[in-house]
């Protein structure tokens, strides 16, 4: 299992995105930005958690770190 984060900080196009802490990330937000998502299996559980837990925020997959889940 893996833990993953969300940026807690939109990017420019208004995606949060979704980011795999365990195996890492060129593009990892500043610890403060993070917002814990707990461990998945895969980064659609983490995805899927983090758009119920912010329905009204757009949510991605990271393209480098999460790129299953990388929807735009």
């Amino acid at each position: 299992m893996s833990k993953f984060i969300i940026n807690q900080n939109a990017q420019a196009n208004g995606d949060h995105e979704v980011h795999n802490l365990t195996t890492g990330c060129p593009f990892m937000p500043q610890p403060q930005n993070r917002i814990d998502l707990g461990e998945h299996t895969y980064c659609f559980g983490a995805v899927s958690l983090a758009k119920r837990n912010w329905p009204q925020a757009r949510i991605n997959g990271c393209y480098y770190c999460c790129n299953p889940c990388h929807t735009s």
